[in-house]
């Protein structure tokens, strides 16, 4: 069974921010298996390339648009709301570093020179037939304040995927990200003693996703993400309806997103 660690799943679910979880697609799964380009193309065979430049959400809170913009060598060079940009520098065709308006710019070669703890915010426990992760263990600290102890919280994710290729495949390939992924190394073991670090892939999902169950340590569920994509003669999705429920307030929320390509 393949084991992948994932980042920052947690704390996307928890706070259920619509504009995370529409680009679910973008969360960056390490896993030891085959180079995601493998995967992709075994699966989806013949794609074409389109790339996102832009990423509109509408609810009744608020309207947010994402742009990306790309250099005269199809590179992604930036991601902005309007207010706010990252910008991706590259040193002739390689990924060099990352920054934005409100954050250092951040060295990709840090990310070559130690292993990183691979065991502490969860893994996935099981793929579909295409490799997707299908159910993912969530790991998340809880402080008791009348203890005063730190709990490890045991949560699930459970994802389904329309039978149509990832549609940010080709946006973070011009990125340069995925090459980028294939020379970090994690550190899979809770031990030092046995310490195994390994080289990693960039793995996420070949399709793309369409409903995530989120449960608790008990396996009851607590939130539900369905989206209901409308997609082009290339299989692209070009807008979706998006329905989040918590399912414990009986509440639902709806968002509207549309998507444009180059």
């Amino acid at each position: 069974m393949k084991i992948t660690q994932v980042y920052g799943f947690a704390d996307v679910l928890k706070k259920m921010n619509y504009f995370s979880l529409s680009t679910f697609s973008f969360i960056l799964l390490i896993s030891c298996s085959d180079s995601v380009s493998d995967e992709f193309e075994q699966v989806n065979g013949d794609v074409v390339e389109k790339q996102i430049e832009k990423i509109t959400v509408v609810s009744a809170q608020d309207d947010t648009t994402l742009y990306l913009y790309y250099d005269g060598e199809d590179r992604l060079s930036s991601i902005s709301n309007g207010l706010e940009a990252t910008t991706f520098n590259y040193e002739g065709d390689k990924l060099s570093n990352v920054g934005g308006d409100d954050m250092d710019a951040f060295n990709v070669e840090e990310l070559y020179k130690s292993p990183y703890d691979a065991f502490e915010t969860g893994q996935v426990l099981e793929y579909d037939d295409n490799g997707n992760p299908h159910i993912i263990q969530l790991l998340e600290e809880d402080y008791d304040y009348y203890t005063d102890e730190v709990e490890v919280l045991q949560y699930t994710a459970e994802i389904t995927y329309d039978d149509v290729h990832n549609p940010y495949y080709y946006t973070l390939q011009s990125a340069g990200i995925i090459e980028v992924m294939d020379k970090v190394q994690l550190n899979f073991s809770t031990t030092p003693q046995s310490s195994k670090v390994v080289k990693t892939r960039l793995l996420f999902p070949v399709n793309n996703p369409s409903k995530i169950v989120y449960k608790n340590q008990t396996g009851i569920p607590q939130y539900q993400i369905e989206m209901d994509y409308t997609y082009d003669d290339d299989n692209y999705p070009i807008s979706a309806s998006v329905t989040r429920t918590s399912l414990t307030r009986n509440e639902t929320f709806k968002y509207f997103t549309s998507y444009t390509y180059r």
